[in-house]
């Protein structure tokens, strides 16, 4: 989702703007406008915008995606259940990615990745109007062989690699699961995917994601918005930026080649 202001190898962020709609609607009316707050993740230095308009339209909104969708110059990543309302949603709009996730009605977030190995069957038709539609296919899996070498029988071009669990982890069970995160980081990337990770990513938990020279684009937004309580969106994606380029070997000064800067 390169903006053109970041070298191809530098790395991108997407910034998810779904937890703003959820104040949003806690209230109902018009205020904090998602859009408002994509506008500013772009100052800040986000190359994209990620939304989940999920099925029961707890937070981002139809009229959200289509707002997004006309105003927006970032790219648009559509999170998205496999299923086929959401499929008509994305061919209607035409966003830049689909990143096709797991649903459950009663989760308060996504609570673990796709299970693409076990459902071939259903996702490849799916996998392949978006792909037809010259919409960008993300799977978002489980660090796991099996889900990698499933999203490559799919013929998905891209998987978001789950870091809830990396996250969650204390001590030695968050070096494990770090370990699985690169292992499926390399493992993917050997087979010609592009690979992005995602979920509960924080200031403290970023940086050896951001690491792993593998991965091409982080995806964050419950931490943003909730820091942007306190500091405000702009410093919150601003200081996340710059945590990713310092974890990045020479992503600092990718990022000044690419802006012109010495």
């Amino acid at each position: 989702m390169s903006t053109g202001s970041r070298s191809a190898s530098a790395l991108r962020l997407g910034v998810n703007i779904d937890h703003v709609a959820t104040i949003r609607n806690a209230r109902g009316g018009l205020a904090p406008d998602p859009l408002r707050a994509a506008l500013i993740a772009a100052e800040a230095g986000a190359d994209g915008i990620t939304a989940h308009l999920r099925e029961d339209r707890r937070h981002i909104s139809d009229h959200d995606i289509a707002r997004l969708s006309r105003e927006l110059d970032l790219p648009l990543n559509l999170e998205m259940a496999a299923t086929a309302e959401m499929l008509d949603i994305a061919l209607r709009h035409r966003p830049h990615a689909a990143c096709i996730v797991p649903e459950r009605r009663e989760e308060r977030t996504t609570e673990g990745g796709l299970d693409a190995a076990g459902q071939q069957a259903h996702l490849a038709p799916i996998v392949a109007a978006l792909g037809d539609a010259g919409i960008r296919v993300s799977l978002f899996i489980e660090p796991a062989p099996h889900q990698i070498e499933a999203a490559v029988a799919l013929g998905a071009p891209v998987v978001e690699l789950h870091t809830g669990t990396y996250c969650d982890a204390m001590g030695e069970a968050r070096l494990v699961e770090l370990e699985r995160l690169r292992a499926a980081a390399q493992l993917g990337a050997r087979h010609g995917l592009e690979i992005h990770a995602g979920h509960g990513l924080a200031y403290d938990t970023v940086g050896p994601i951001a690491a792993m020279p593998e991965i091409r684009e982080l995806n964050i937004g419950h931490f943003l918005v909730g820091e942007a309580i306190f500091v405000g969106l702009h410093a919150s994606i601003q200081r996340m930026r710059a945590l990713m380029d310092e974890a990045r070997p020479d992503g600092p000064r990718e990022r000044a080649a690419a802006s012109g800067q010495s």
